[in-house]
């Protein structure tokens, strides 16, 4: 197994093991399965979502793409090779859906989280209208990469393709990175804030703002999978970056909501 195989499968375990724990945490705290709210259900798309992301991930690593160095004889390429570029090219898309679908799903169950919290609060008003910047992003986003950015839609798995926007997908990467760190910076500054301000003990305190703190890290890896993806468009660098945004993500989005697990297992207190 490559490098990128068992470094994804070790995230992946990781994150799916903490899903899990938060699926029977809600169930203990709920009583049922059947009473789980709707940011819990939503999850469920999330884990679809991450699984084929890892999956295909793993594919595109060890395929090429239609993203050809500078001076590459595409007359040498045979049927055969071509066609392999051609199926390479289409997982890198599907790739960059559901790395796309991944965390805009995880950011939707986190504000779900935060538009409780802050129901009767001022605070309800920013996640409101992150809610609203995070749905306006993902449509024009998606709209941009569907009907925009390269025309016609085949071409992303031309090869070789005419329209470099088609294989190196610059524009879409610098939209979506904008659209991406600006709502993850948003949505930390609103929780570490709220965390920070509220009347938890001083203990509690840290542990809430270390765990929303590992936002930090996934802020971290979207600017680092963009830097990659940019810098070294050849290499597999940028594979790594993105497996640890969105199984960080998943990490962040899932364990704040252990604690019922935690205190029936270890006989601690209420939070």
């Amino acid at each position: 197994m490559s490098q990128l195989g068992i470094e994804s499968w070790i995230w992946y375990s990781l994150a799916i093991f903490i899903t899990g724990c938060r699926y029977i945490s809600r169930s203990l705290l709920f009583g049922s399965v059947w009473k789980l709210k709707i940011d819990d259900w939503i999850m469920l798309f999330a884990v679809a979502t991450y699984t084929t992301l890892i999956i295909t991930m793993n594919i595109v690593a060890t395929e090429n793409s239609n993203l050809l160095p500078p001076g590459f004889d595409i007359s040498a390429l045979t049927q055969d090779e071509v066609r392999r570029r051609q199926y390479g090219s289409k997982m890198v898309l599907v790739v960059e859906q559901m790395q796309i679908l991944t965390i805009w799903t995880l950011k939707t169950t986190l504000l779900v989280m935060y538009y409780r919290l802050t129901e009767k609060l001022t605070e309800n008003k920013a996640v409101t209208f992150l809610l609203g910047y995070i749905a306006v992003a993902f449509v024009v986003m998606e709209a941009l990469y569907f009907a925009k950015w390269c025309r016609p839609f085949h071409d992303y798995w031309a090869v070789p393709t005419p329209n470099a926007q088609c294989s190196a997908a610059t524009n879409h990467l610098i939209t979506n990175a904008v659209f991406n760190i600006s709502s993850d910076l948003i949505m930390l500054g609103i929780g570490l804030s709220l965390f920070i301000r509220s009347r938890l003990p001083a203990k509690r305190k840290v542990l809430l703002c270390c765990i929303f703190g590992l936002g930090i890290f996934v802020i971290l890896a979207a600017i680092l999978n963009k830097y990659y993806s940019f810098s070294h468009p050849f290499s597999v660098d940028w594979t790594f970056w993105y497996i640890r945004e969105a199984s960080t993500a998943m990490l962040v989005a899932n364990m704040p909501f252990i604690w019922t697990l935690l205190r029936r297992m270890f006989h601690l207190g209420e939070f």
